[in-house]
């Protein structure tokens, strides 16, 4: 346990954020704790997998529907790896995303397309880029590392109800797509229940928003949905999540290498 976190831990019987700020823990240090904790609260599930539908919504509200399936593995000292692979509709079929999350260089990522058989690795330059139409990017879809941002505490706020540390994380990496990120941090269990993306001329482009938590295995809180709202074009992509499953047995060789790509479907 870090000295921060444990600060953190002791600290939040008794005070609040400001306090804290008050008892010698700069904005960043605080930022920087808070997220730690939430890293930590999420960590030790050795391996996950679930299904989700992903639903598509258009300005007007028109709906498309498409059926997925997750999984994903622990890396002790480096990050976390995750195959996303798609099963409907018919057209998309196969189509998978392999991402090889890393503590400090950049992650890697490789995308399968079965209508042309072939495993494209994703450069830096396209990771902005739209996941298989979504407003979801394949940056937003790569497993997070504490140690690519940087952190600051900005307020205490409240949503429905939940008190929240907000705190703005932005990327030390180059070519990624946002400036900053705030994020929403519930302070009874550290979950994510909201982050707001910004540009580089300070504008917010989308917002997350997680919802209907649940608690599996006594120890882990998972969103049941999540929603992706584009402020720009006014697009929507939800996922719903079901059933997570952890430490199921993946291997992280075998399950997760470039060749599981071609027999994931």
């Amino acid at each position: 346990m870090t000295f921060t976190r444990l600060l953190l831990e002791l600290a939040l019987l008794v005070t609040s954020a400001a306090q804290l700020n008050a008892d010698g823990m700069t904005p960043e240090q605080l930022g920087r704790a808070i997220f730690e904790e939430a890293d930590a609260r999420n960590s030790g599930y050795v391996d996950l997998e679930v299904e989700l539908q992903m639903i598509l919504r258009s300005p007007r509200g028109d709906a498309t529907e498409r059926s997925l399936r997750i999984s994903q593995f622990e890396v002790p000292g480096d990050g976390d790896k995750m195959l996303v692979v798609f099963d409907t509709p018919a057209d998309i079929r196969g189509t998978a995303l392999l991402s090889h999350a890393h503590a400090t260089k950049a992650d890697d990522q490789w995308l399968f397309l079965p209508a042309i058989k072939r495993v494209k690795k994703v450069s830096s330059h396209d990771k902005s880029g739209s996941f298989v139409g979504s407003e979801f990017s394949y940056q937003d879809l790569s497993p997070l590392q504490l140690e690519k941002y940087r952190y600051r505490f900005i307020r205490e706020d409240n949503i429905d109800g939940m008190a929240c540390f907000v705190v703005e994380r932005i990327s030390t990496e180059t070519n990624y797509q946002y400036a900053k990120e705030h994020f929403w941090i519930d302070r009874e269990a550290f979950r994510v229940v909201r982050v707001d993306y910004f540009d580089h001329t300070d504008a917010q482009v989308k917002q997350l928003q997680a919802l209907d938590f649940r608690l599996y295995d006594e120890r882990f809180w998972r969103a049941g949905r999540m929603v992706m709202t584009n402020l720009r074009n006014r697009k929507s992509t939800e996922l719903v999540w079901q059933d997570f499953a952890f430490n199921v047995g993946l291997d992280g060789t075998r399950d997760f290498s470039v060749n599981s790509l071609r027999r994931a479907r």
